[in-house]
């Protein structure tokens, strides 16, 4: 939910042009290794752990207003939830499934929304096959094999901004219905997932 909530709002982060290096420095003390989901999720707990304090907002470079946004969308989704008894959890923070399992959730609603890296160095969007880039403003430091991105933003380059690493494994587990190699265009994200399927029968038959 904190999440979907920050994904709603205007950047959260401020880079003002006299103080660039500045901010720079602050949005990477949020950074987690797997992406800008993540790191906008310790955005968000900081932001609820410092009491919503504008004067930490203004030091870290974190825009107020879009933070108090995120907070009312938040509080508004989780109302909706309890509505219509839809039971909200979380995996305890010490367990190490912690970060894995919310990629997982982003997985089974963005779907639709992942590149592959191909061999020569560049990701494909994934059915349509649109070559794309990592937007320079992502957190990720290195180019995982799979990426679940938020944005399509088309300047002079096709970006996807908003980037997480994600695993193969659980696009065949959690979106079968969409990765239906049946109707899949030839490519290298293709072969990788028929590797992904097969390994995936073998276990279903021998047993995990």
């Amino acid at each position: 939910l904190s999440i979907t909530a920050m994904l709603s709002i205007p950047q959260a982060f401020m880079r003002p042009r006299e103080a660039q290096k500045a901010a720079d420095e602050a949005k990477a003390r949020f950074a987690h290794i797997d992406g800008d989901h993540l790191t906008l999720l310790n955005v968000y707990h900081a932001y609820k752990q410092n009491n919503e304090d504008g004067q930490w907002c203004y030091d870290h470079f974190i825009n107020t207003r879009s933070m108090k946004s995120a907070d009312s969308v938040r509080s508004q989704l989780v109302r909706i939830a309890q509505r219509h008894n839809i039971r909200l959890c979380s995996t305890d923070f010490s367990n190490k499934d912690y970060y894995p399992n919310i990629r997982k959730a982003m997985v089974t609603g963005y779907f639709m929304q992942v590149a592959h890296l191909e061999r020569t160095g560049h990701y494909l969007t994934v059915k349509d096959n649109q070559m794309v880039h990592p937007h320079p403003s992502t957190c990720l430091e290195n180019k995982p094999e799979w990426v679940l991105y938020n944005e399509f933003v088309l300047t002079s380059k096709n970006f996807i901004r908003i980037l997480t690493d994600i695993k193969g494994e659980w696009l065949v587990d959690l979106a079968p219905h969409y990765f239906d190699l049946s109707n899949f265009p030839q490519c290298e994200a293709k072969r990788v997932l028929e590797r992904l399927y097969m390994k995936q029968k073998q276990q279903n038959q021998y047993g995990r």
